[in-house]
């Protein structure tokens, strides 16, 4: 088994850091508490990052998933946010493995630019929750087209979106055999419907600069030009897409989880009490370590879902698996840090706070580890689902 990693991704993690380094911690301290990266996400975008898994003939660099998390966690582990627009990097696979030729044309190419952003992804609702198929928006045949009303929520990134992915109901669920089934996937162009005045977003203030929402959708008018893929076949598009989008989050994780244990370990080093360095007690280095050892598993486990993925076998379970092993190494990291630092923990100069804050987030987002421990639960001993 051969685990040294290709020559391209070590030039990667360095074009990535070098223009990281452009946006330093007083950069996203100044965003707080709810101001977009605007600056940030346009050098990335004009640096093609964010078109990464576009393929080359849509104007994408079509690059691997795994160099694509390679992005994504040097630029947390930089300091950055990518939460802010890493949806741009993996919603559109949607449009790429399930969406028509024309829709390929159409969409893609304004997308790797950034003429297009689509980073809204609107498949939650209050009362759905992560039971997906129990969702109540619907979309009704129209001429011409669809008609769309419902309510999503947790739409991160929306007002900051031309675009939104939005999963309804095409057909009653007691009308299908199975749940899943009746379940479409359209393509929702925001700045026509705020205009038309049919979509409603209202921001939800959060525990940290995620710039979430929630829609309410009241006739909105979606063309048929629009419907990827088949009817009915929504629930599989998007739960197509989900793998990759785990396998990304978990590269996040790893990259907050790197940037912890340097602070603390440069912090450890730097932090005189009692006549020597923090870190030369046991019950400071432990924490750190065991936190580094976490992470290390966690990525270990990102590069098996990562390959899986690219060679087009099933990956469901590893990257799940790699998302939650990730997340709670991320969070094992940030509590070590916290506490090696005390009180200037809590300091915003630091940044530590505020990483904590952000890292938090994926203990619980895109699906709580919980639910995935369930998932697990039911895959390794065959369990019946208690979800």
């Amino acid at each position: 088994m051969d685990f040294a990693l290709p020559e391209e991704l070590g030039e990667i993690r360095s074009a990535v850091r070098e223009l990281c380094a452009r946006f330093p911690g007083e950069y996203w301290r100044g965003l707080e508490p709810d101001r977009y990266p605007e600056e940030f996400v346009q050098a990335l975008t004009e640096a093609g990052w964010l078109a990464a898994l576009i393929p080359e003939e849509y104007g994408g660099a079509g690059l691997s998933i795994t160099a694509a998390s390679v992005i994504l966690e040097e630029i947390n582990a930089a300091g950055g946010n990518a939460g802010a627009c890493h949806a741009q990097m993996y919603t559109m696979g949607t449009i790429l493995r399930h969406g028509s030729e024309e829709q390929k044309q159409r969409y893609l190419p304004r997308i790797a630019s950034g003429e297009l952003r689509l980073q809204a992804f609107g498949v939650t609702e209050p009362t759905a929750g992560s039971d997906t198929t129990s969702i109540q928006t619907t979309a009704t045949r129209t001429d011409g087209g669809w008609l769309v009303r419902g309510q999503k929520i947790w739409t991160s990134r929306a007002e900051h979106s031309d675009l939104m992915l939005l999963l309804a109901r095409t057909t009653p669920a007691e009308e299908v055999e199975k749940k899943t089934l009746g379940l479409s996937t359209f393509l929702v162009d925001m700045k026509r419907a705020l205009e038309d005045g049919t979509m409603t977003i209202r921001p939800i203030k959060t525990l940290m600069n995620h710039a979430t929402t929630e829609i309410f959708l009241d006739g909105v008018v979606v063309p048929e030009e629009d419907l990827v893929g088949e009817e009915g076949m929504g629930f599989r598009y998007i739960l197509d897409g989900m793998n990759a989008e785990r396998v990304l989050i978990a590269a996040e994780c790893i990259g907050d989880g790197h940037w912890f244990v340097e602070k603390a370990r440069a912090y450890a080093g730097e932090r005189v009490v009692f006549g020597r360095p923090i870190g030369a007690n046991q019950g400071v280095q432990f924490p750190i370590a065991q936190a580094h050892a976490q992470i290390e598993a966690a990525d270990l486990m990102r590069y098996k879902a990562a390959w899986l993925f690219e060679q087009g076998l099933p990956c469901g379970a590893e990257a799940n698996m790699a998302k939650l092993l990730a997340a709670e190494a991320s969070w094992a990291a940030a509590n070590a840090c916290l506490d090696t630092h005390g009180g200037f923990g809590f300091a915003e100069e630091y940044d530590v706070e505020r990483k904590f804050r952000e890292t938090r987030l994926y203990k619980v987002a895109p699906v709580s580890n919980n639910l995935i421990l369930a998932y697990l639960g039911q895959h390794v001993l065959g369990m019946p689902r208690s979800y």
